[in-house]
Parts: C-alpha cells; sequence; structure tokens
C-alpha cells in the first residue's frame, strides 16, 4: 500500500514540475525548422542586406545618365565692377557684372538667370560597367550569404532539436530509474520491518532513492537548458516543447548516399563570391588609371533691369521687377572633355595591390574552409557507421540488463541475494537504457553532421 502511495505522489510531482511555467508544445523538426528561419533575427537582417545590394546595383546601372541640371535665379542688387583679379574661394564671391566706374554708386535693379545644363561621362574606359559589376558581385555574395546563414540555422536548429529529443528521453529512463528504487526502497523498508533482512538495508534502499531522485534532477536541468537552446534558435519564448520520437527509434534509409564534398555547397559558394568581389574590386581600382571623356551642353537665359547704355548713363536702369527677370540675352555652349589625372597612376597602385593581396587571402581562406570540410566529411562517415553499430547493440546491452534486474529482485525478494548485487544490477539496467537513448540519437546527429559537411539538408530532413 505505502508504494502505491510513494508512487502515486511521485507521479503528481512530476506532473507539476513539467506543467508549472510554460504550456508545452506540440513540434516536429520540420515545423521548428521553418520557424527559425521565419523568426530568426539574424536571417532578417542578412535578407535586409540582399534588398540594400538589389538597391545599389540598380543605382550603379543608372551612374551611366547623363547629369541634365536646371537653374533659376531671381536677384536684386548692384552690378558695381572692378578692374583686377580674384578668386572665388570656396564660393565667398558674387558674379556681379558691370562696368568699372570712377566711384562707388548704389544703383541696384532686379536680375534673373536661367540655366540648362547636361553633362556626360560617355566614355570612361569600363570603369562605370565595372562598378556594376562590383555592385552584382556584391549582391551575389549576399544572396549567399544568406544562403549559408539559413542552412547554419536549419543546422543548429536540427542539432538543438536533436539534443533536446536526447534529453526528454534521458529524462524518461532516469523516471523509470526512480519508479524502480522507490520500489526496491519499499521492498526493503517491509522486509526490514518484518527482520527478514538487516535494517542497514533499508538504508542502503533510501540512499539509492537519493541518487536517482538526483540523477533525475539533472536529466531535468539539461532538458529544460536544450529546450532554452531551441527556442532562442526559433526566435521563440517557449521553454517547453513535446517532439516528435518516432522518427529517432530507426536508423536513416539513405544513410551511405551523397560521399562526395560538392562545389554547392551553400559556405563553398559564399567564399567563392568572396574572392569574385574582390577580384572585381581590383578592376575597378585599375580602370582608375585610364581619363574620362565627357560631353556637355549649356543653354543659358538672362535678364537685367540695367539698360545697356548704362556705362555711358547711370541713370539707364530701371527698378520694375517684371522687366528685371524678363531673359533679353541667351548663350548656348556645347563641348567635349578630356580629364586625366595623371598623379592617380601613383596613388592608386598601392590600392591595387593591397585588394590583390586580400583577394589571395580570401582565395585561402576558401582553401581553409574546403578542407574543413573534407576532413569533417570523413569524420561524419566514421561517426555514422560507429553509431550505427551502437545503435544495433544498445537493445542487446538493454535486453541483458532487464533480465539480470528481473533475476536479482526475484532472488532479493526470497532472500537469496544480497541488497548490493541488486543494486549493481539495478544501475547496470540504468546505464543500459541511457546508452541505448544516445546509441538512437547519435545515429541522427551524425547523419546530421554529415548532411552539415555535403552542404544538402535535404539528405537529413526527408528522412522525418
Amino acid at each position: 500500500m505505502r508504494s502505491v502511495k510513494l508512487i502515486f505522489l511521485f507521479s503528481i510531482y512530476f506532473l507539476l514540475l513539467f506543467t508549472c511555467a510554460v504550456k508545452a508544445q506540440d513540434l516536429k523538426l520540420k515545423d521548428a525548422v521553418n520557424t527559425a528561419l521565419t523568426n530568426y533575427d539574424l536571417l532578417k537582417a542578412k535578407g535586409n542586406y540582399v534588398h540594400a545590394s538589389e538597391e545599389s546595383l540598380k543605382q550603379s546601372k543608372r551612374d551611366y545618365l547623363p547629369n541634365l541640371s536646371l537653374s533659376a535665379q531671381q536677384d536684386y542688387g548692384t552690378i558695381n565692377g572692378q578692374n583686377g583679379p580674384s578668386y572665388g574661394l570656396g564660393g565667398l564671391a558674387v558674379a556681379s557684372s558691370g562696368p568699372a566706374l570712377d566711384k562707388q554708386n548704389w544703383n541696384a535693379a532686379f536680375g534673373a538667370l536661367y540655366l540648362a545644363n547636361v553633362n556626360w561621362d560617355f566614355f570612361t574606359f569600363g570603369r562605370i560597367k565595372e562598378r556594376v559589376k562590383v555592385a552584382r558581385a556584391v549582391l551575389s555574395r549576399d544572396q549567399k550569404d544568406l544562403e549559408q546563414e539559413r542552412f547554419q540555422q536549419e543546422i543548429k536548429v536540427s542539432a538543438a532539436y536533436l539534443n533536446l529529443l536526447a534529453a526528454q528521453r534521458l529524462t524518461r529512463s532516469q523516471e523509470r530509474n526512480l519508479q524502480r528504487a522507490l520500489i526496491f526502497q519499499s521492498t526493503a523498508v517491509l522486509r526490514a520491518k518484518n527482520g527478514l533482512i538487516a535494517g542497514v538495508d533499508s538504508s542502503f534502499a533510501k540512499a539509492e532513492v537519493s541518487s536517482a531522485r538526483i540523477a533525475l534532477t539533472r536529466a531535468i536541468d539539461l532538458q529544460q537548458e536544450q529546450a532554452n537552446k531551441l527556442g532562442v534558435l526559433m526566435g521563440v519564448n517557449a521553454t517547453a516543447f513535446t517532439l516528435d520520437t518516432a522518427s529517432i527509434t530507426r536508423v536513416p534509409a539513405q544513410y551511405g548516399a551523397d560521399t562526395i564534398l560538392k562545389n554547392n555547397h551553400p559556405l563553398l559558394k559564399f567564399y567563392k563570391d568572396r574572392v569574385n568581389l574582390s577580384n572585381e574590386q581590383v578592376n575597378l581600382f585599375k580602370r582608375s588609371y585610364y581619363p574620362t571623356f565627357s560631353l556637355f551642353g549649356v543653354m543659358q537665359g538672362k535678364g537685367s533691369g540695367f539698360s545697356s547704355a548704362y556705362a555711358q548713363n547711370q541713370t539707364a536702369f530701371t527698378q520694375s521687377y517684371a522687366d528685371g527677370i524678363n531673359p533679353t540675352r541667351g548663350n548656348y555652349l556645347v563641348g567635349l572633355g578630356l580629364v586625366w589625372n595623371l598623379t592617380t597612376i601613383a596613388k592608386t597602385q598601392p590600392q591595387v595591390r593591397a585588394q590583390q593581396y586580400i583577394s589571395r587571402a580570401m582565395e585561402d581562406e576558401y582553401e581553409l574552409i574546403d578542407k574543413q570540410l573534407q576532413a569533417q566529411l570523413l569524420l561524419s562517415d566514421t561517426k555514422l557507421k560507429n553509431a550505427i553499430d551502437n545503435y544495433k547493440e544498445a537493445p542487446v546491452q538493454v535486453k541483458a540488463a532487464s533480465d539480470a534486474y528481473l533475476q536479482k529482485s526475484t532472488l532479493y525478494k526470497n532472500g537469496l541475494t544480497t541488497i548490493v548485487d541488486l543494486t549493481q544490477a539495478l544501475y547496470t539496467l540504468n546505464r543500459a537504457e541511457t546508452d541505448r537513448d544516445i546509441a538512437y540519437n547519435n545515429v541522427w546527429q551524425a547523419l546530421l553532421l554529415k548532411s552539415a559537411a555535403l552542404g544538402n539538408f535535404d539528405l537529413f530532413i526527408n528522412e522525418f
């Protein structure tokens, strides 16, 4: 009767423990991955970087368009002129034009200037086209960065999901171990009271129950920690999940497929695009060695309240606003220009060489990542083989340990063995169940590692 009571109290305690804070959510692996790809802030940020690069590409394509400027101004002021040189340093001079009279006067009238200007750098030795290529390379790099980050997030979420599955299975194993310890304690206490065994056996049984409870608490703590990690990767606040355990109780069907690393790995493509971008920047810097050919044209209209006879007669002006802003003179100008800053060659050469070194450094990083992935692929094949061997062996170990525990438990109840032998059988069974839970999970962890090395997430996720 006491044994039933203890089991009942433990069940109530365990139920309250797992429902106290946040209600558990039913969650499949594919749903967890999709939620993470939608919610994770780093992926949102890199998506916005891609959008920014798209707009930068549009802007670089429009750099080839000519500059068209329209200007209109209406002024009121004097037009005293003075013979002598001057320089409009920093724009601190006015464009007043008039006769150089023998003395200052303060005659003022309205004037106006209307201007249309076109300037077109029609030939730059491929500099503008190279800017477009650089912008396109930046966009490609950012897209590959987003792609590889999504792939990394899929791997991280899957790993966290499997870790939580393992933690939950370990918790259930520790629950069963505690239940066995409680039954074992109840039997020992009852037999000690009846004088069938030594009193120390009941104390020994209590110690085993305490140890089982500590192990369960540790398993629960690990489970909550793994649930928190999964929630962070998914971008949600939930801390408890009910996971799909059916998939990991079997061996994946395609665990031996794909054993050669390909260049379409998301991480390799990202590093390759970094190299391409750096090479395009080298080409752009080299284009600055050459001159720029420009076409330009100006159409101008000008109005003034001062008469053409003002130089001889300083009363020949009007202060009428309408007469002053009415354009009475016009000019046009068209031309072809060349600008070539020869010192740019000397200034840019170190920049070109520096960017070339950056390209080589990025190529070295690409080679490093490629070698790391090759090593990871070889390791994953080894881990997968070992995990499958352990998966096949685990049920044998559990069956043998279960039989041994049943035998020792029956013998102990009949006074035919010691409590030490029973405790050892209990420990062996708990260890066998733990090894089984880990072995099942390790098969999928090894497959995930191989999927990450190959850059093929479908190899893993299609098994669920």
